[in-house]
């Protein structure tokens, strides 16, 4: 069930974001009396699933079957459809190559600049009804639990984290996003009342474009909720209660407990729980996975800070946030193409993007995907590489300078060329979701 709300999360993410940067082509299109041919959600080669055309219209609305995306059909342009017949014939006053340069260019932009518009509107939308709610660095008063990068990088679990490169990050969850981005050299910790100066190295940017989670908040083991057939829960252990030992050994945070429970699997242990004052022993069985069926709670355990927006404050919020968005978003892929990092190693495709979607319905989530999946698309949309919006307008700003017109021939070939490389970079990412999954 949960694979299934992933999937129809991304196909309603996926349509509205292509109907967005569709229209916003198409609108401008009408706008300069240009024909549209067709209007498209999802590509329909060899046929459609659903089309209809209006009387007196020029244009065919449709749906295809191949979901990857969806286009519209400007007469007079070379785009994927790669129609020679029509651009054989001479031009017609109402296409697009007989409209000015600045009017093309204005046409090909709109799409991208659509998309932008939307991802500022949802930010707004959820800063107003939703506000912003986060846990500050300081915020983070048990110091922090470190993965296998930190540590090599000299982090111990417990440091409380002063700064990055001397900055201080506001956000407690941004602090390994800003290391990844800024490639940053320096993190400030304290540890046992003392500030320490640490030097991070360059080979933990590949492993952060991985997902290495870095760093995490470190907090006390207070029980949340139990999975089925928890032997903690036979053992009668209870939501709120909090774990202090393990055996004769004294636990006062999760990782502690986490990195000590394994050693008793297939065994009876003793484990001991604070139920409001009182300290309670209760003999878990364990199997051999070292799991006793616990969730950790992280409720009332940190101060978090929560920003309520009123509607004319939400709006410019959220086109900063866009924009934030969108310049963190440039600097990855510019870590991306950085041969270097390896990061073509954690490249994914729909698969990967589906799973950035939560198993159960939640329209903030659902919101805050679709706001960043907007950003992408724009950002990759503008990128000048043949048979994307940014290829064309590259083209059209070359005439504009040079006051010539690249020929249809060169055109064809540019797009075609554009087409192979996107369908490589397609088959790739979408084979290393295969691979990772038989992993």
């Amino acid at each position: 069930m949960e694979t299934l709300i992933r999937i129809a999360q991304l196909l309603l993410s996926l349509s509205l974001l292509v109907i967005i940067h569709e229209f916003g082509h198409f609108i401008f299109a009408k706008a300069f009396k240009t024909r549209v041919e067709k209007f498209y959600l999802f590509f329909d080669p060899w046929f459609s699933l659903f089309k209809f055309k209006p009387k007196n219209s020029d244009t065919e609305y449709g749906i295809g079957w191949l979901p990857l995306g969806g286009y519209v059909k400007i007469a007079g342009m070379i785009d994927e459809s790669m129609d020679k017949e029509q651009m054989a014939l001479p031009p017609k006053p109402d296409e697009f190559r007989s409209k000015k340069p600045w009017q093309r260019l204005i046409i090909i932009v709109a799409g991208v600049t659509f998309n932008l518009l939307l991802s500022m509107g949802i930010y707004a939308g959820i800063l107003y009804t939703w506000g912003e709610e986060y846990l500050p660095t300081e915020g983070m008063k048990y110091g922090v639990v470190c993965d296998s990068t930190a540590i090599e990088c000299g982090l111990r679990n417990g440091d409380k984290i002063i700064s990055v490169d001397g900055e201080h990050i506001k956000k407690a969850t941004g602090i390994t996003a800003h290391i990844l981005l800024n490639e940053s050299k320096t993190i400030q910790v304290e540890r046992n009342g003392e500030i320490l100066n640490l030097n991070l190295s360059d080979s933990i940017i590949p492993r952060l474009l991985k997902g290495a989670s870095f760093i995490s908040p470190r907090m006390p083991f207070i029980v949340g909720d139990f999975a089925k057939n928890s032997s903690a829960k036979e053992a009668g252990m209870q939501k709120g209660d909090r774990i202090v030992g393990i055996d004769t050994m004294p636990i006062e945070y999760f990782d502690e407990f986490r990195a000590n429970i394994v050693n008793y699997r297939n065994t009876t242990v003793p484990v001991t729980v604070l139920r409001d004052t009182q300290s309670i022993v209760l003999n878990v069985s364990l199997d051999s996975t070292g799991l006793i069926g616990v969730m950790a709670s992280s409720e009332g355990i940190f101060d978090l800070c929560k920003v309520e927006y009123g509607f004319f404050e939400a709006i410019p919020a959220g086109a900063k946030k866009s924009f934030v968005v969108a310049r963190d978003y440039l600097k990855q892929f510019k870590l991306i193409v950085k041969p270097e990092t390896k990061a073509y190693e954690s490249l994914g495709g729909f698969i990967a993007i589906g799973k950035i979607f939560p198993g159960e319905w939640d329209w903030l989530s659902f919101w805050s995907m679709t706001s960043f999946l907007s950003i992408m698309l724009a950002v990759l949309n503008i990128l000048p590489i043949p048979a994307l919006d940014g290829g064309h307008a590259m083209f059209i700003l070359y005439e504009m300078i040079t006051r010539r017109k690249p020929s249809d021939k060169a055109m064809e070939i540019a797009q075609t060329i554009g087409l192979v490389l996107l369908f490589a970079l397609l088959i790739y990412a979408n084979g290393n979701d295969i691979i990772k999954l038989f992993r």
